[in-house]
């Protein structure tokens, strides 16, 4: 931490994957953008903060398996070092949705310091890992402000559908009104454009549409609508461990190139977000 109480930007980068929009691949970025950077060669920490818990069952983990992890964190004050599970693959590890997450939000309403407490617990892994994702539930809540207040960076995933801008401008809002109240460092890293359909001219309209608005925001690797993808995770995988050949799993792989090559180089927005 700095002196201001803001997360220092070192080792480990901390990214919220947010939308407060439901359906929009967010967790299957997550897992996988996870995977990919792992398989890269990076020390990675997926924090599924999202009471559904399927980021957790995306990477094999099941209810059975959840012992203490996201909601000891919030509400007990465990360090995330005591709640991290190992999972198949090698460089990821995972603090999985314990299922009275769920009821966290009530609960965090009358806490003592009750939007600090995920940051409060990151706040002591230090160089164990080189980035740490954090999967946000679809809503604005408590959940994801302690995301956010955590986080250094957002990365929002927007699928390539009808209406997927309108509701990304409330988010921006939020970011915005975060880093003004209560964390100075959080900035926009990026856009990932999700369930594109070359077949589809609304995916490309979308697309253009963000690229016109969010400018360099938005990511150039392009998520494909791809079956396997949605397989992996019905096998509790990420999609390059079930089949590494695959568009979505190529797609994934490049776009972990891309965000590290962003968090490294520090790109420049040069559109109306900053």
């Amino acid at each position: 931490m700095n002196e201001t109480g803001t997360p220092a930007v070192s080792s480990p980068r901390i990214i919220a994957l947010a939308n407060q929009k439901g359906g929009v691949g967010k967790t299957t970025t997550a897992i996988n953008l996870a995977a990919a950077l792992a398989t890269s060669g990076q020390k990675v920490l997926l924090v599924d903060m999202d009471p559904q818990g399927n980021a957790s069952t995306g990477l094999g983990v099941g209810y059975d398996a959840r012992s203490a992890g996201a909601y000891a964190m919030l509400e007990d004050g465990a360090r995330a070092a005591d709640v991290v599970q190992s999972s198949e693959v090698p460089g990821l590890s995972l603090v999985a949705a314990d299922t009275e997450l769920a009821g966290a939000e009530l609960e965090l309403v009358m806490a003592d310091r009750r939007e600090y407490r995920l940051r409060d617990a990151l706040a002591q892994i230090g160089a164990d890992y080189d980035v740490v994702l954090i999967d946000c539930p679809p809503s604005l809540g408590l959940l994801t402000l302690n995301a956010l207040v955590a986080a250094h960076s957002v990365i929002v995933p927007l699928q390539c559908e009808f209406f997927a801008l309108e509701g990304i401008s409330q988010l921006v809002r939020t970011v915005n009104s975060v880093r003004q109240s209560l964390n100075p460092a959080l900035k926009l890293d990026g856009i990932v454009l999700t369930m594109y359909d070359r077949r589809n001219n609304l995916s490309e309209l979308v697309a253009d549409d963000a690229r016109s608005f969010f400018g360099d925001k938005v990511m150039e690797t392009l998520i494909p609508r791809n079956i396997r993808i949605s397989e992996a995770q019905s096998h509790g995988q990420p999609v390059m461990n079930y089949d590494t050949r695959s568009s979505g799993s190529q797609a994934y792989q490049a776009l972990a190139v891309e965000v590290a090559e962003r968090l490294a180089l520090g790109v420049a927005a040069k559109g109306k977000v900053r």
